[in-house]
């Protein structure tokens, strides 16, 4: 009886293998981001940004091994190969172009025999910029500060020991001046470890939602109605403003741990992503850990568009530390350096500080 039992069982997850890899494979022919008809003219770029020091080092390529909070941005069903018993949390700040920086907050919570959660907030600070008239160009004395927060709210799930799913519900909020919009976004992503092999792959559908339209008072203007004599009162006309597609991509991650022996590994990594707005992005890394203490990590992403015109293309580096306080709580940092493209741009830095309880 317990060799039958043993029989159906290896059967049953040799089925449940079968239908992931078809899911994934039928996943890859079939979706697509989108047209690219209207290159860079997409809503919300600000969700292309990358966050977190451990991807941005390895260029976007670790798409199948990402874990934990490091998952939210690259792909929501790392999010279940939390390294810790019970929750983690991270924060992150990038120097991005333009006297631009990028703060980042996430945390996660495993739920026994229910999933993982997680919340996430990037907020981009821009600084204070002059307010600037036709009749005051150089300006009116007054300034203003846009506001771009991003709020994530993710779930993720162990299906059976070899397949992960999680997805990602994002609130978009952007407002320049008094101009305002507000957007809906879905992340979705499904992971698949070939246990005992060292082979993990994955697919990520990011950004999935409705268009945003740009609405506040400033975009009402008085005009006199045509054919009327001088002095009639003006009647307000309300300027409409087109919509604009999210930056949807779809993902595709491949990894291979060549783990040299019980404390070194190498971790080879390659990613292709399908972008609507822009051409298709190629990335590849490559990460060296001793006992998961200390890491190194380096990585190269390339385009088919010109990559003087792409500002997340090019090579990076990093590394990072892990020190374990306790059996039950753990602080790691990560650090990663992303080399201007060009000199349109300035090398971007990363600042990761992470906790495990």
């Amino acid at each position: 009886m317990k060799n039958n039992f043993k029989e159906q069982l290896k059967m049953k997850n040799k089925y449940t293998n079968l239908l992931a890899v078809a899911l994934l494979l039928v996943t890859a022919g079939s979706l697509l981001a989108g047209p690219k008809n209207k290159y860079g003219l997409s809503a919300a770029r600000e969700l292309l940004i990358p966050v977190g020091s451990v991807g941005t080092a390895l260029g976007g390529a670790n798409l199948a091994t990402v874990s934990g909070v490091d998952a939210l941005h690259w792909n929501p069903s790392g999010l279940a190969n939390m390294n810790t018993k019970m929750g983690e949390a991270m924060f992150s700040s990038q120097i991005y172009i333009a006297d631009i920086n990028v703060n980042y907050f996430a945390g996660a919570y495993k739920v026994p025999n229910l999933g993982t959660f997680a919340l996430s907030v990037r907020a981009l600070s821009f600084g204070d910029i002059p307010v600037t008239t036709v009749s005051n160009p150089e300006g009116t004395g007054e300034t203003f500060s846009p506001t771009y927060i991003t709020t994530g709210l993710s779930y993720a799930r162990q299906m059976t020991d070899r397949i992960t799913f999680g997805a990602t519900a994002k609130v978009i909020y952007e407002k320049i001046a008094r101009e305002n919009a507000t957007g809906f976004a879905m992340d979705f992503g499904l992971s698949y470890n070939v246990i005992g092999s060292g082979l993990q792959f994955a697919v990520a559908l990011k950004n999935l939602g409705p268009s945003m339209t740009f609405s506040g008072p400033d975009l009402e203007q008085f005009f006199q109605p045509p054919g009327t004599q001088n002095g009639t009162p003006q009647e307000p006309r309300n300027i409409q403003l087109e919509d604009a597609e999210l930056p949807t991509a779809l993902s595709l991650g491949l990894s291979y741990d060549f783990r040299l022996d019980k404390r070194n590994n190498l971790i080879a990594h390659g990613t292709f992503q399908n972008n609507s707005f822009s051409g298709d992005d190629y990335n590849l890394g490559l990460e060296y850990n001793y006992d998961k203490l200390f890491f190194l990590r380096g990585g190269y992403a390339f385009s088919q568009d010109n990559a003087d015109d792409r500002a997340f293309t090019g090579a990076s580096f990093g590394a990072g530390l892990r020190y374990g306080v306790s059996s039950s709580f753990d602080i790691a940092f990560d650090y990663a350096y992303r080399l201007p493209t060009s000199d349109r741009f300035d090398a971007n830095q990363f600042f990761t500080l992470k906790v495990g309880f």
